[in-house]
């Protein structure tokens, strides 16, 4: 099992490739709260809902000083797919090496339709403006877990 992040932990760095091939850095959000969301696969039916989620309430997040970005196993090529066809706007980045993933315990041994399996484990995190983990949530559903956010947030 990997090693889960804590609140207070330093949020560890990555730069991945966009839909569109260009790196990504959380070091490129410094000074602004950011969202790291991990999903298992673009093009799904539960990840294109949170995705889709996250983009119709993207204003209501940024005008509230939060930046989000979606990381998933995928390659820059489906990820801008996914984009295009959902018309998505929030950032979305690959990790097919998997490593982020890991990192930040987002990948690794879980249950799925009662077998033990290893895979992206959906989480979602809040980064402050000083890099460290201010909200570490593991095992969120796709449905209704951006407006829990929210609600959690207090936006």
């Amino acid at each position: 099992m990997t090693d889960r992040l804590q609140p207070g932990d330093t949020a560890p760095a990555f730069t991945l490739p966009d839909a569109d091939g260009k790196p990504v850095s959380l070091a490129d959000h410094a000074g602004r709260k950011v969202i790291v969301y991990f999903y298992p696969a673009a093009l799904t039916p539960g990840c294109t809902k949170q995705a889709c989620d996250f983009t119709d309430n993207l204003e209501l997040l940024t005008g509230a000083g939060y930046d989000v970005i979606g990381v998933s196993p995928d390659k820059p090529e489906k990820l801008a797919k996914f984009r295009d066809q959902e018309s998505l706007k929030v950032t979305l980045v690959g990790d097919p090496e998997k490593e982020t993933l890991a990192t930040w315990g987002a990948f690794g041994e879980k249950t799925m339709y009662g077998k033990k399996v290893n895979g992206v484990i959906r989480s979602t995190f809040v980064v402050d403006e000083e890099g460290r983990i201010e909200h570490a949530f593991y095992n969120v559903r796709a449905t209704g877990h951006v407006a829990k956010l929210i609600r959690d947030l207090k936006i």
